[in-house]
């Protein structure tokens, strides 16, 4: 009895595993698995290509190539590419006899689809197709080509080689309608790009639509915007930035805040419940909306920024948003209090003030003078706040979502009113303050239209050398080391503007130092451009404005404005006066005129 041959192992198809793993590569995009299709690579398909990869007929039946050797990602974009004629209704199924398309229309087709796969990248395309393709959609290139001929670079942009990589048969209709493989593509095109913006927004984890594990103080951000309308506006522009790393570079022990950038820093190593995250980001949000950071003037930041702690949470505890966390500052005998009220207050003990902590840690500010990443592209910050506010407000009210602290209320209407630039102030002070020269009229001074009507006698128009006189102001200006040439830049530019507009002819001008420089009466459209500025010794005003007060040639009615840095003598002014300082700068006096703030 012979014995049985022993059977080895099985050859390996690296054929076929190819292809599956380039089939796998295909179906793992959702747009092109939602497309139905079938798969043919029998040895005797008649309609496998002899040169190519693979041919898609109108029953949407994919004929592969049996042997053809070739790389996964090769086999995907081929076979994406073939996919794609289907969702494009290239190969429509249809009754009756088909006819099929031309050169001209074959390669317009199969350009189309290209040019998408560009910009939907899936495998890898052939090294020999071209880098770029021309615009329109498949009917506009095919007229054009069957008039012009077919360019040889797109004559082979197909998946069959030299041959056609559609074939249309006729549709019998033995399974009821045909199927629409345009819609199936067009629908999942549309979930994919969806999805793809919600993961790009952090929403999804994956294009398959599985969401993204929200972290606590991403769900309480999305609170106020879904359900806080007061601050919802104010949350929708707001940046969460949560990194560790950066957090304890700068010491934020639970959150901190910029105005300017809009970014609202967390430490996300900090354990908090979700209200307790509601009443953190309220509280930011409310120092970033009330601008506490700019009200400071100039009082010390971190004591003010406890002074505003005290008064958020008061107002969030009243209003009931979230749950304040352990530690923060919060006192029932300071409520009703503005700010400012509490921190005239608190100034009084600054040892025990500087133990107290704010939501960024002991002893710091949670209120940041500047961005902690990259700087960004300025925005209109008192606009996108005030607007925010109003708009939650409004809402509040119409929907009557509760009550709000009467104090809250007064702070965001008066953010609706905000205050007058300094410029703007200054050129109210001289429509007040610098009287305008009044022209008188006489015949005796031919008027300069008389020419035009020669029968007909006209006044002139002119100004009295007394009216001239009367109609001025003084400057006196700090030239002192510590003076900054772009206020004096600013400020100057600012009153020879408005007194040109006045029509005043000229100023008196004053440089102070160590002593007063006397420039004289000096013409306003001069002021600005070819005074020198002398002197950069000490700062002493007062002798300066003593000498204006004293000159006889310098009317007892003018006001005088000084231009200074902030560093200089107690200053005693006997009459209508004001005061142009850097935006910040403390007098060291009480000022009895108006402060103009150069910004």
């Amino acid at each position: 009895m012979s014995r049985a041959r022993a059977k080895g192992p099985k050859k390996r198809d690296l054929a076929q595993e190819a292809f599956d793993a380039g089939l796998r590569l295909m179906r793992a995009n959702p747009a092109l698995a939602a497309v139905d299709f079938d798969v043919c690579r029998k040895e005797d398909c008649e309609l496998a290509p002899r040169d190519g990869l693979v041919r898609v007929d109108s029953e949407a039946v994919l004929h592969a190539h049996p042997d053809r050797m070739a790389d996964p990602e090769a086999w995907a974009w081929a076979l994406a590419h073939a996919v794609l004629h289907l969702g494009f209704g290239h190969v429509p199924a249809a009754e009756g006899t088909r006819e099929q398309p031309d050169r001209g229309e074959l390669a317009a087709r199969c350009v189309v689809v290209n040019r998408f796969l560009l910009g939907f990248p899936v495998g890898r395309a052939p090294d020999d197709l071209p880098a770029a393709y021309p615009d329109g959609d498949e009917e506009q290139l095919a007229a054009r080509w069957r008039r012009d001929g077919v360019p040889a670079v797109y004559e082979r942009c197909g998946t069959a080689g030299g041959e056609a990589d559609l074939f249309l048969r006729e549709w019998y209709g033995w399974c009821g309608q045909p199927p629409d493989h345009q819609l199936a593509f067009a629908t999942a095109l549309t979930r994919t790009v969806s999805a793809a913006m919600d993961m790009a927004g952090g929403r999804l984890d994956s294009l398959d639509g599985r969401p993204a594990p929200r972290r606590p103080w991403e769900r309480a951000l999305g609170w106020f915007v879904s359900s806080y309308p007061l601050l919802g506006g104010i949350a929708a522009g707001i940046t969460l930035v949560a990194d560790a790393e950066l957090a304890r570079a700068h010491g934020i022990s639970v959150a901190a805040v910029d105005a300017g950038a809009g970014e609202i820093y967390v430490n996300p190593l900090r354990r908090l419940d979700d209200e307790e995250w509601r009443f953190v980001l309220a509280h930011e949000m409310l120092h970033a909306a009330l601008r506490h950071g700019d009200r400071c003037g100039g009082r010390d930041p971190y004591l003010f920024n406890v002074a505003c702690d005290y008064v958020v949470n008061g107002w969030l505890e009243e209003m009931r948003v979230g749950t304040m966390p352990e530690g923060l500052l919060y006192d029932k005998e300071l409520a009703g209090l503005s700010a400012e009220e509490v921190h005239d207050r608190i100034a009084g003990d600054l040892r025990r003030m500087r133990r107290l902590a704010t939501p960024r840690g002991k002893g710091l500010g949670d209120v940041l003078g500047g961005p902690l990443g990259p700087p960004r592209a300025p925005v209109d910050l008192d606009g996108f706040y005030r607007r925010g506010l109003a708009q939650g407000l409004d809402l509040h009210d119409r929907q009557e979502r509760g009550f709000l602290p009467a104090g809250l209320v007064q702070e965001i209407r008066a953010l609706s009113h905000p205050p007058l630039p300094w410029d703007a102030r200054l050129a109210r002070w001289f429509d007040e303050f610098v009287p305008r020269p009044e022209p008188l009229r006489s015949y005796a001074r031919p008027s300069r239209r008389q020419a035009s009507t020669p029968d007909v006698p006209r006044a002139g128009r002119y100004f009295p050398p007394e009216e001239i006189a009367r109609c001025t102001f003084g400057v006196v200006l700090d030239t002192s080391g510590s003076m900054d040439r772009v206020l004096l830049g600013k400020a100057l530019g600012a009153i020879a503007s408005y007194a040109e507009a006045r029509d005043v002819p000229a100023a008196r001008v004053v440089f102070c130092d160590a002593a007063p420089h006397d420039a004289g009466y000096v013409p306003v459209t001069e002021i600005a451009g070819r005074v020198r500025v002398r002197g950069r010794g000490g700062t002493v005003l007062q002798p300066g404005i003593d000498f204006l007060q004293r000159a006889d040639d310098f009317p007892a009615t003018a006001p005088i404005l000084v231009v200074t840095d902030g560093w200089c003598d107690v200053l005693r002014v006997r009459r209508e006066h004001a005061y142009l300082v850097p935006q910040g700068a403390r007098l060291p006096f009480t000022a009895r005129g108006p402060v103009f703030r150069v910004s």
